[in-house]
This record gives structure tokens, sequence and C-alpha cells, in this order.
């Protein structure tokens, strides 16, 4: 077993990322996130914002790596985290890319929620701006991947499947990548 270890500093947060193997993952579901990516992309969505994708996988959750766009994430962009411990800052990981800054607040809130197999986060100032009148919104601003940001999330989702990340961007959640899309269309309309 190979073990790779990196050490991440960003905005005063570090983590500690440990590979397993610089492998791709092979989970059968890596083709239905890339094919979100692209319809996303295709509506024009990610003209305006960056995304990150998260699915569940048993105990484990795939996440498209670090300065990946989600509308052209390819197979090797996307990277199986194993295993994280939030109080060391510490993934366990498959995969070629570095984890991005949103990773630790995706495997919180999959394992904090029973009913969340999918979150679709798309960032962007325009679409807090075009989100924050329809969709809740958290109360404070803390910086991306803490653990005071995954708690305040995880207490706004208590609203809605969909959320406003104040300064940041919109967070969708669902029990599968076809109600999590569905409901980041379903907003886009609306809001246009």
């Amino acid at each position: 077993m190979e073990m790779v270890m990196i050490r991440k500093n960003l905005t005063n947060l570090s983590f500690q990322t440990f590979f397993v193997s610089r492998e791709q993952s092979n989970c059968p579901l890596l083709p239905d996130i890339i094919r979100v990516g692209k319809e996303l992309k295709d509506i024009g969505l990610l003209k305006e914002s960056v995304g990150v994708i998260s699915l569940g996988y048993g105990k484990r959750i795939l996440i498209n790596g670090k300065n990946v766009g989600v509308g052209d994430v390819k197979r090797e962009d996307i990277i199986e985290i194993v295993d994280y411990d939030p109080v060391k800052r510490v993934f366990l990981a498959i995969g070629r890319k570095e984890p991005c800054i949103e990773t630790p607040v995706h495997w919180l809130i999959h394992h904090a929620r029973d009913d969340v197999n999918v979150i679709i986060q798309l960032n962007g100032e325009n679409l807090v701006e075009r989100f924050s009148e329809k969709l809740p919104t958290i109360e404070k601003e803390y910086p991306p991947g803490s653990l005071e940001l995954a708690k305040e999330i995880l207490k706004t989702l208590r609203m809605s499947k969909s959320i406003v990340i104040q300064n940041k961007g919109t967070l969708f959640v669902g029990t599968s990548l076809k109600e999590a899309e569905d409901l980041v269309l379903k907003t886009y309309e609306e809001s246009k």
C-alpha cells in the first residue's frame, strides 16, 4: 500500500491527505458525476460558477478534486475519500488529484445526514444574489472547509434541501443524483 502525505494550507485551515493509492477510483458511479457536470455546463449554469459534486458510496464519498471544474471533470479528476478525521483534519484518499477545500464540509454532511447521498455545491457571488430571496441562507459566514461552516450548513439544511452559503454560493442535497440535479434545475429555472 502506497502512502503519500500532502499538507494543505489554505486561509489558516490545513488538512493532511494520505493517499492509499494514486490510481483513479474504479467506482461504477463515476460516469454519473461526469454526466451531471456536463448537463449543468450545457444549460449555462457553470458559466456563472465553479462547482463541487460529491456522492456517497458506502461509507466513502466521491468528489471532484481541487481546481477541477465540474463541467469538465473526467474520471481521473474524481477522488474517493475513504475516511476523514475532523479533529485531526486528516483524509485517507484514493485518486490522482488533491482534495478541494470543500471536501471536509461535504464529508461531514454525508455522514451526519442519512437522507443525503448527493451534494451539488455551486460557488459564485452571482448565484448568491440570484437565489438568496428564494432559498434559506446560513446565518454566519465561516472559512471554507471549517467545522463551524459544516455545523451552520447542517443547521440550515433542516429547513430545505437547497440553501445559500453566505458570500460563497449555493448547496443542493438529495438522496440521488437525479433528485439533487432536478432541484438545481428547478431552482435555476425559477430564478430566471
